[in-house]
């Protein structure tokens, strides 16, 4: 790089062509650059610069001008064989996220990965979980129309007495009732809030008025209702007597039934107080009940703390078996067991952040079992597997046996259906089931979507309606044993701060998705249409999560998978639909027992597909598990980049680069070798694609690893400056390929782009260190000789005269002694750059 063009002069518009400059193919820097040279160029020679048809001696000018032509022809063609394949939809002229779309199927991977055995337990009873001998009640979710009216026995409050776990802020709650003699105790189902209503009548009544009374805690019937019941404590009817503690369960959110109001709640507080008695209405956090909440009696009930829930009910297992002294000392029975429940594999069966009172139940039996010897691991694996699925179960199970609507009114109006607040709970897991780790906002607007399908496939004559303002985010959290967090979403190439939403714990996505596809079958058809609705999605994070879910879902069920989900996407014009298709695919090879069918799927489709169907097998392929072995996805893959002249060259290629971030990237480099070889031009169009896509794709966009590896550190580092970096026993193949590039006609210029992008990537806008370690890895490879050096020099001083973004001298001059070492370097170099 000469002083004279860093002082000044104006940029060549063209590479130098020295007297003593030959063509690559005259004089060859080995022979492996010899045969990587492509036959077929055009001008017969791959020398940088004007073709050289124009300084052939005794050519005519119209000759020369028909050659330039022709010339300026293939590179226009090949510069559009380096297009972004997946942004070719009408209208669309923005590149498409690849790093979004690769994160997205990363997370969703994450969720759905845990392979649970979701069969293991008893569902032909409501409610229990059968494992070993142990037979345990767990539903939660009893619905409030089933617990009839009563007393509560003794020997029920004097267990709870003994078992019960105060919950945070429980006296603040005792206050309340004993000052307000009413407290409307707001939770998730299933979260304790009846034994804590329970807890609280027995202890404010063990020592008031009715003290004497054998049936001092009652539960009331749900269908009485608020005003019904102040009526009778008022009139002391019906065996209600003085000093007695009411548990009510109503139902506000029931159709056709109003819900009790301020008034109510009023004349029932008075009623008590003139009778000395004590009512808990116990209600579900959600949109209907939050006015009685919000109210001067409403308070939220704080869940349960797990870890004591568990560590009661295991002494009470083991003491019932061996009484306190075995269960305390001898055996060390209780150390065992909490050891045993620390157990990271027991952990990881259990999948659940916090355990609510009968899980609690359950996972204590199960430990106690364990460690008494009457049940083996493999059992209590599979019996802490289950309690994730016994959940979805209760979440999922006769949601819409309730009648969906109230009878019309006396006056024939029409009444609007109330199908849209009965499913939107459901809809909303289902779609957290789907979408886990996306924004909330994203989750929410899933949910609507799935609402309204499940709305018109359950009541088709009538128009689903949803009130617009009664959304209530915390509810659908707590109804859902969700947790929102703060982290980051994708939003067009930027990653910007968003508000996520996860399960609960890790068994939950996976459990609902097994208890919605297997037991369920009319609500496939709605799934499906929504499914579909959000593979159309914009947003990654959207589309590529669902089509994760597509895929597990496929694999409950491939027959109906592939007929109405893989297949018609991947025949869809839009390659946002076939990419979906394609991942779902390859969601489906990740399981051992389909990874056959879908290898032969793919397979067929890159032999005889239809066009659509042969650029998603490419797709497909491009995961790495959709055939035999990779020299098996390389030919698939060949054969869909060279038929029809080329047609589907370009989702080839990217497909060919996403492979090389697998561990067998030196066969890939191998064959990619051997296509520039090859006497077909579209086999070296493939290679050459794939070579210059290679060095203008970011690692991020087609890599599945974590951060955290030796190419998931880099991930904003060109592909091939990663791999020289991390990986140099591949460096003079990927500079022997990149050469080939350079000194073809047809790929020149493209080549020439992509190297000053990769000089440019040198260092940061702030100055701090990029990708100088993958440069320096490549360019002494790549320009080891005399005519490789001076078309380096022509380019930096270009890019130096670059009006737009011109590079400093002090760059230029760093990136050339990169590229040169001093071995390498002339006399007359020494001198003017020293």
């Amino acid at each position: 790089m000469a002083d004279e063009a860093v002082a000044g002069g104006p940029a060549e518009r063209a590479a130098p062509q020295p007297k003593d400059a030959r063509s690559p193919e005259a004089s060859p820097r080995g022979e492996a650059r010899k045969d990587d040279q492509p036959k077929g160029a055009p001008d017969g020679k791959g020398s940088p610069g004007p073709s050289d048809a124009a300084d052939a001696p005794g050519s005519a000018d119209g000759e020369a001008a028909e050659r330039e032509k022709e010339r300026e022809r293939a590179a226009d063609r090949f510069k559009d064989l380096t297009r972004d394949p997946l942004a070719e939809e009408q209208g669309e002229e923005e590149p498409t996220d690849l790093a979004a779309a690769t994160r997205a199927r990363r997370a969703g991977q994450k969720l759905l990965s845990s392979g649970r055995d979701l069969t293991s337990f008893d569902r032909s009873r409501i409610g229990h979980a059968h494992i070993g001998d142990i037979n345990v009640q767990l539903d939660a979710r009893r619905s409030g129309l089933a617990m009839r009216g009563g007393p509560v026995p003794e020997d029920e409050l004097r267990r709870l007495r003994r078992a019960h776990i105060e919950p945070e802020g429980y006296v603040r709650l005792r206050r309340a009732l004993e000052s307000r003699r009413l407290l409307v105790l707001g939770g998730a189902p299933g979260t304790g809030r009846t034994s804590t209503a329970l807890a609280l009548l027995d202890e404010v009544t063990r020592n008031g008025e009715g003290a004497e009374n054998n049936e001092r805690v009652r539960r009331t019937a749900p269908e009485e209702g608020v005003r019904k019941l102040a009526d009778q404590v008022a009139a002391g009817e019906g065996g209600h007597r003085r000093g007695t503690g009411y548990l009510l369960k109503p139902a506000p959110d029931r159709p056709g039934v109003l819900p009790p109001n301020g008034m109510d709640l009023d004349q029932l507080a008075s009623a008590l107080a003139e009778q000395g008695s004590y009512a808990v209405l116990v209600v579900s956090v959600g949109s209907a009940a939050n006015p009685l909440l919000a109210g001067r009696y409403g308070a939220l009930c704080p869940p349960a703390p797990t870890r004591e829930l568990v560590d009661v009910r295991l002494r009470e297992r083991l003491e019932e078996e061996h009484g306190d002294q075995r269960a305390d000392g001898g055996g060390g029975l209780l150390e065992r067991a909490a050891e045993l429940r620390e157990d990271p594999e027991v952990t990881e069966a259990v999948g659940l952040d916090d355990l609510r009172p009968a899980e609690a139940e359950l996972f204590a039996s199960l430990l106690a079992g364990h460690v008494l010897g009457s049940l083996g691991r493999e059992e209590l694996l599979s019996g802490c597997r289950g309690l994730a699925a016994v959940q979805a179960y209760e979440w999922l199970a006769g949601v819409d046996r309730a009648p969906a609507a109230p009878p019309p009114g006396d006056d024939g109006a029409p009444v609007r259906s109330g199908t849209a607040a009965l499913f939107h709970p459901v809809a909303f897991r289902i779609a957290l089931a789907v979408l886990g780790g996306a924004s909330h906002s994203a989750v929410s607007a899933a949910a609507h979507l799935l609402t309204w399908e499940l709305s018109v496939q359950s009541d088709p004559d009538s128009t689903p309606a949803r009130a617009l303002f009664c959304d209530d985010p915390e509810a659908d959290l707590a109804l859902s044993r969700a947790r929102p967090a703060e982290g980051t979403v994708d939003v067009a190439g930027a990653e910007v701060a968003g508000r996520l939403v996860f399960y609960r714990g890790t068994a939950l996505p996976a459990a609902v998705l097994a208890e919605l596809w297997e037991r369920h079958f009319p609500v496939r058809a709605p799934v499906v249409r929504w499914l579909r609705l959000l593979a159309d999605d914009p947003r990654p994070q959207v589309s590529m999560r669902a089509a994760v879910a597509a895929g597990e879902l496929s694999v409950r069920d491939f027959e109906h998978g592939y007929a109405e989900l893989v297949r018609p996407l991947a025949e869809a014009p839009t390659p946002r639909r076939r990419v979906f298709a394609a991942t779902a695919l390859d969601q489906v090879a990740g399981h051992a027992s389909h990874r056959k069918a879908v290898r032969r799927v793919v397979d067929d489709w890159s032999r005889y597909g239809t066009p659509s169907l042969r650029w998603t097998a490419a797709m497909a392929l491009g995961y790495g598990r959709s055939a035999d072995s990779m020299d098996d996805t390389l030919d698939a893959l060949a054969r869909i980049g060279v038929r029809d002249d080329g047609e589907q060259l370009a989702v080839a290629s990217l497909n060919v680069v996403r492979l090389l971030t697998h561990p067998q990237c030196a066969t890939v480099l191998r064959r990619l070798a051997d296509w520039t070889g090859h006497r077909g031009e579209e086999y070296q169009d493939l290679a050459l694609v794939t070579i210059v896509r290679l060095a203008l794709t970011d690692v991020d966009e087609v890599l599945d690893d974590e951060p955290g590896t030796p190419l998931g550190d880099r991930g904003d580092w060109p592909l091939l400056l990663a791999l020289a970096a991390t990986r140099p026993e591949l460096t003079g193949r990927l500079a022997d390929l990149f050469w080939t590039a350079l000194n073809t006609a047809r790929s020149r210029d493209v080549a020439l782009d992509a190297l000053e992008t990769l000089l440019r990537s040198a260092t940061r806008k702030d100055g701090r260190a990029w990708t100088r370690e993958g440069l320096a890895a490549l360019l002494p490879a790549l320009v080891a000789e005399e005519h490789d050096q001076r078309r380096l020099d022509w380019l930096l001083r270009r890019m130096m005269r670059d009006q737009d973004r011109p590079l400093a001298e002090e760059q230029a001059r760093a990136l050339w002694w990169l590229a040169v070492p001093a071995r390498q370097r002339r006399p007359d170099e020494e001198e003017s750059h020293g």
